[in-house]
């Protein structure tokens, strides 16, 4: 290769690492460019580790993502079992990417008031004791660590120079005391809290097996919401966002809920709610890059994951559908699917991607009887009529990504089932002089 393609390759490859590498928006979202004043710097820091190592090596990172509408319910202890079977621990995963729903019951005042991080706090309680029980050790402080600012930003890794070395390991975003404390309990848990995010009833919890924090470098952890309920702007409806990067990959994590409703024309509402999300959500760049730099939104990230209860309905009659359901012909069912359709017409999430959806709709389960749908004819009193829906989905955008798995589980906590995919992607590994370059040390905030 001569040392003209070395410099094309390479500015390429600064380019992606600086985040200016234009992506298609499904939205026709226009996105400024700004001009990189150190280009000619950065090339040739990477046309020295391209000298030093000239292959990019590719690790494979297994991500499982899930999505739960809980319906305002608080978690309680017998919920551990129906929390096992979802996380399918048997199969553990490098990460567990969780959104909820309706932590809290979307009354007026949880709604308009301000934020109670209670739920959210025993909801993080649960997870981490159920990801880490079997390795002996209760979890007893996983709020430790967690992420409650917009403006929050989190560069890991303070020994990534001894990364090879025994004794390397990534530093903890927390206060000085926090992070000792944390350090008691590394040795008997498996996975670390790396970032949670509230807005209501939304609420996403990002964890990540400790070795890897030793192995990866991880930085940029920062957090993101966007209320777009009533009025356009308050928190019933809306998405919380997780954005990080592990070595050379960035990711976004998209936890939302969107509009209800099965009338004709709801489906614009949720179409036009994506939008907004899409076009308010932002990450601050960290403190160390360039002022001049505009906030990273979700399409400049490498991989995306966007999970929730979206609300899609079904375009057919209740009757129809609950006659596919008992045939269980999902293909067929899929036909009429309003997400799909939407997608089709280019209305909505152009170039996304979901798996095969080989399970039965996830809404509305009965309370009286959580082993049959709500409604159907005839309907029992007071209970409310609806089509079944696959309402709880989990879609992803880039390269690099592929699902192993797509399935529901049966816990009956709710009136919606819980649904989870197991990913695998591939993460590009930065060369000494590119961590160097990104500034990846750790980060206390006050």
């Amino acid at each position: 290769m001569d040392i003209e393609n070395q410099k094309s390759k390479t500015r390429k490859l600064g380019k992606w690492f600086k985040r200016k590498k234009k992506r298609a928006d499904p939205f026709h979202l226009s996105e400024d460019s700004v001009e990189d004043e150190n280009n000619d710097y950065l090339d040739n820091v990477l046309l020295r580790s391209r000298e030093m190592d000239p292959t990019i090596s590719i690790n494979e990172l297994r991500i499982f993502v899930g999505t739960w509408n809980v319906a305002g319910r608080s978690p309680v202890g017998s919920l551990a079992v129906d929390l096992d079977e979802w996380l399918n621990l048997k199969d553990a995963a490098d990460m567990y990417v969780l959104g909820f729903q309706e932590i809290v019951p979307l009354k007026t005042l949880n709604v308009i008031g301000a934020e109670d991080p209670t739920e959210a706090t025993n909801w993080n309680m649960l997870i981490g004791k159920t990801l880490n029980n079997k390795y002996g050790c209760p979890w007893l402080t996983p709020m430790l660590n967690i992420i409650s600012s917009d403006n929050y930003h989190y560069a890991g890794s303070p020994n990534w120079k001894k990364r090879s070395s025994v004794g390397g390991r990534i530093g903890t975003p927390t206060r000085e005391r926090s992070r000792n404390q944390s350090e008691k309990l590394k040795g008997n848990s498996k996975y670390k809290l790396m970032a949670s995010k509230k807005m209501v009833g939304v609420f996403v919890s990002v964890w990540m097996k400790r070795e890897l924090l030793r192995k990866f470098c991880v930085s940029n952890v920062k957090v993101c919401s966007v209320a777009c309920g009533i009025m356009g702007y308050l928190g019933n409806k809306g998405a919380v966002s997780v954005s990080m990067s592990i070595e050379g990959t960035s990711f976004c994590f998209i936890a939302a809920h969107l509009a209800s409703g099965e009338k004709k024309g709801d489906e614009i509402r949720r179409n036009h709610q994506v939008s907004e999300i899409f076009r308010r959500t932002s990450f601050p760049q960290a403190a160390k890059t360039d002022n001049s730099s505009p906030p990273l939104n979700i399409l400049a990230h490498d991989q995306i994951f966007w999970f929730g209860d979206l609300n899609y309905r079904l375009c057919l009659e209740d009757s129809s559908a609950r006659q596919l359901i008992k045939k269980q012909d999902w293909k067929a069912l899929q036909e009429f699917d309003q997400l799909r359709r939407e997608q089709k017409d280019a209305r909505v999430f152009q170039g996304w991607q979901e798996g095969d959806i080989d399970f039965a709709p996830t809404y509305k389960y009965s309370s009286s009887n959580h082993n049959r749908y709500s409604g159907g004819l005839p309907s029992k009193a007071g209970e409310k009529q609806r089509t079944p829906a696959w309402c709880d989905r989990i879609l992803w955008y880039g390269r690099g990504i592929k699902q192993i798995s797509y399935f529901r589980s049966e816990s009956k906590f709710s009136d919606h089932r819980p649904v989870s995919a197991l990913f695998s992607t591939q993460v590009k590994m930065l060369s000494l002089p590119v961590q160097e370059l990104l500034h990846c040390t750790p980060f206390f905030p006050p």
